[in-house]
């Protein structure tokens, strides 16, 4: 049966909205689901068969409008453009409403009103700008990514060591596609003016539990070695990352030792309806995709 209802995501290629748009796809049919990318042509293949195709640039506000022409539920994925993104996001939003969109969902970050975490800044801003904007709104405030710390697993087999400044803070991650499931079930079911989803993972792990996992799965000793905040971001300096996204991470870990990235609330588990992944398959998927020579 057709569904009347269109959705739309933003940021529709990347690693999070191309999961959006095949956890829709499964919900409600691919015609009704508009893609939305900064180039098609580089987006060929993506999406499920069906799902239409724009192009919507942050950083084009003239475009956006007439790309959300015709979305009744629309999906912000918020922009990874750390000192821009608040200019980006308003955009979205001022487009959003102009264009009469029914619904606003918008990805931000767990417990995003209170989270000392120095990144919290823009989600919660965004959030405020999304609450004045006087369209009915959801707030996806997601956990860490388990990703977040996967993708450093090559270098720890690398070194011997997994390093990071988290103490024994416990860490609610969930995996990307947990929380791609999330937003299109709150995407297809929220009902109510102003909806807030603080999700996180089931299963709380430190960054020792990480490393011991690590160890098992490879049959290596690799230790957490942890490091003080700015031990942590000189490590990461000196490992090549910029500036800013060196402080940003060694700020997060800081926080999550302190307990800004624990939530035991299962608010993600009960609205994806299964239990959020656990760290020993993602692990296990994690290093199988590792060049042999990890």
């Amino acid at each position: 049966m057709f569904d009347p209802v269109t959705y739309g995501v933003t940021g529709a290629a990347g690693q999070l909205g191309r999961r959006v748009v095949a956890a829709l796809a499964r919900r409600v049919p691919p015609a009704s689901i508009v893609a939305l990318v900064r180039d098609p042509a580089a987006s060929a293949g993506l999406f499920p068969e069906g799902v239409v195709v724009r192009q919507a640039d942050y950083d084009q506000p003239a475009t956006l409008e007439a790309a959300f022409a015709g979305i009744d539920r629309l999906l912000l994925i918020s922009s990874n453009a750390v000192g821009q993104r608040m200019g980006q996001h308003r955009h979205v939003v001022e487009a959003a409403g102009a264009a009469r969109v029914g619904r606003l969902a918008y990805t931000s970050v767990l417990h995003a009103d209170v989270s000392p975490l120095a990144l919290a800044g823009d989600h919660h801003g965004t959030e405020a700008m999304i609450a004045a904007s006087g369209l009915p709104y959801s707030f996806l405030r997601n956990g860490w990514y388990t990703e977040n710390y996967l993708a450093g697993i090559g270098a720890s087999l690398q070194h011997g060591a997994m390093i990071g400044g988290a103490g024994e803070g416990r860490i609610s991650a969930a995996t990307r596609d947990d929380y791609a499931e999330a937003a299109a079930a709150a995407l297809v079911g929220d009902t109510g003016s102003a909806v807030v989803h603080d999700l996180a993972g089931d299963e709380a792990w430190t960054l020792t539990a990480f490393a011991e996992e690590l160890s098992r799965q490879t049959g290596r000793t690799i230790p957490y070695v942890d490091m003080s905040e700015a031990e942590y971001r000189a490590a990461l300096l000196g490992a090549g990352l910029p500036e800013a996204f060196a402080a940003l991470l060694a700020d997060s870990d800081s926080c999550a030792g302190r307990g800004a990235l624990f939530d035991d609330s299962r608010t993600l588990s009960r609205l994806i309806g299964r239990p959020t992944t656990p760290l020993a398959p993602a692990m296990a998927a994690a290093l199988a995709d590792l060049p042999s020579a990890a």
